[in-house]
């Protein structure tokens, strides 16, 4: 695409005079089967979710944490799937799986990689916004200047190297990891609704 009318760059001080915003949706956790038996058949029935995933932080050289949470968002709900309590059960990796929902996130070969070695499945519909945003001449791809670039806000990070597995989630927590997944689902359907 020539010009999509989107900065191609944008640098964190220019971010710094964006308003911030956050999820103000609904946000389920998913920490139990039964919670998960009653969300998962409206999800099965969306088109379009964001996606990401939250890992506790490893502060040892070389080591990586499993991932502790699959977050999957549509405009106003967010579901946090405490993967470290409940697995990905067979429902949830049909979700991945099915070409017919499109996943929207960033860097998610790495998300998909983890996952498929806390459960193996084919993921299908996975959208990695990275690449997708070149297609509109913007060259940032890291979650925070696209969201400012595509969306005109700014989101924060802050709550990035928390405990994730933690026996409760914080509400700051809840809502930086439902925002992550929201945005991502914000900043696709932005862009192909202008195709």
């Amino acid at each position: 695409m020539e010009n999509s009318g989107y900065l191609e760059n944008i640098t964190i001080e220019e971010i710094q005079n964006y308003e911030l915003s956050w999820f103000k949706g609904e946000i389920t956790i998913v920490d139990n089967l039964k919670t998960f038996s009653k969300v998962i058949p409206g999800l099965m029935k969306e088109r379009l979710l964001g996606f990401d995933t939250e890992t506790r932080p490893s502060f040892k050289k070389g080591h990586k944490n499993k991932v502790s949470l699959i977050q999957l968002a549509t405009r106003n709900k967010a579901f946090l799937f405490r993967i470290n309590k409940i697995g990905i059960p067979r429902e949830l990796a049909g979700v991945l799986a099915n070409p017919e929902i499109i996943k929207a996130g960033v860097a998610v070969h790495d998300d998909i990689r983890f996952l498929k070695s806390v459960r193996k499945f084919n993921p299908a519909g996975f959208i990695d916004l990275q690449s997708y945003v070149r297609n509109f001449g913007i060259q940032n791809s890291g979650l925070k200047k696209l969201t400012a670039i595509v969306l005109g806000f700014r989101i924060s990070k802050r709550q990035q190297v928390t405990d994730w597995e933690a026996e409760a989630l914080s509400e700051p927590q809840q809502v930086y990891a439902a925002t992550d997944a929201w945005v991502c689902y914000e900043i696709y359907n932005k862009l192909t609704s202008i195709n």
